[in-house]
């Protein structure tokens, strides 16, 4: 199905509905900042200075006091949304499907107002939209990610993050779409993430064979990454084995995430893809 498909924009706007009733409208729930200006909220009086707004002079203090005094607001600012999509060769079976998970959080961002900003994941950092604000922006988004597609020869996670941290300095909420299985692990990148400052959010995606062993006797197996060949035997011990290791590198990824106060919602790629969005966002939203 084509991300503009009118029955998915359809399934979109429901979700949007959803995240509006659920998170007013916005991927973060405080975006008040700490600077002052002419924003809508209170927040404090200052001294008037030559060259304030006059206009912001509180004359009912004046008349109590004889003391100039403004007022000062709470900005509300745009949250910056950064999608880090998983496009490593691995994610084959899967890709549409985390696709479809990327288009509808990012869908969600642009009509509550906030910058998307969407960056692939290979060996290297590449970019996929480079910046985006507003509903107006929805259809180019959409057919921006459509665009993507696997490539590249490793998946390079700490890279990836180091690169992405010396070309987005603003903070923001980091959403990493992938399956996490990082050949360099995964722990380095989140880290790096999270030294920027970003609110991070990690959304595992797998396919169901992929937490299982489907093979049995002598093969010949093909990295779809490296390309690289190994014969091996696969009896039900090394199936064993081999289901064993897939879940204790999921329950690890698990615990990093609970010690780092790291976001993550693992799913399969045979759950409707707006079963898992709606379950975000009925906990919450995208914080830890």
């Amino acid at each position: 199905m084509s991300l503009t498909d009118p029955a998915f924009i359809k399934q979109l706007d429901a979700l949007n509905l959803l995240a509006r009733r659920v998170l007013r409208g916005s991927l973060q729930a405080d975006r008040r900042t700490q600077r002052r200006g002419t924003g809508i909220t209170f927040a404090d009086y200052a001294p008037y200075n030559f060259g304030d707004d006059y206009r912001a002079i509180d004359w009912k203090i004046y008349a109590r006091t004889e003391e100039l005094l403004i007022k000062l607001f709470e900005v509300e600012e745009d949250t910056t949304v950064y999608i880090l999509f998983d496009c490593s060769r691995s994610m084959g079976p899967k890709f549409d499907y985390a696709r479809k998970l990327a288009a509808a959080l990012g869908y969600i961002a642009l009509n509550g107002l906030d910058r998307v900003v969407v960056h692939s994941i290979t060996e290297k950092l590449g970019t996929i939209v480079d910046s985006a604000r507003g509903r107006g922006k929805v259809f180019p988004f959409l057919r921006d990610l459509e665009a993507a597609k696997t490539s590249g020869v490793d998946t390079d996670f700490t890279a990836c993050a180091r690169t992405f941290q010396a070309r987005n300095r603003k903070k923001g909420v980091v959403l990493v779409v992938s399956d996490f299985f990082f050949p360099k692990g995964f722990e380095e990148g989140l880290r790096f993430l999270q030294w920027a400052g970003h609110d991070v959010f990690a959304l595992q995606v797998n396919d169901p064979q992929d937490l299982e062993c489907p093979w049995l006797g002598d093969l010949e197996i093909e990295c779809v990454e490296t390309s690289a060949v190994q014969r091996v035997t696969i009896s039900e011990k090394e199936a064993k084995i081999y289901r064993e290791a897939v879940a204790a590198w999921n329950e690890s990824l698990r615990v990093e995430c609970s010690r780092r106060g790291v976001g993550l919602a693992s799913t399969t790629s045979d759950v409707p893809f707006e079963v898992v969005i709606q379950s975000m966002l009925r906990k919450g939203g995208l914080v830890a």
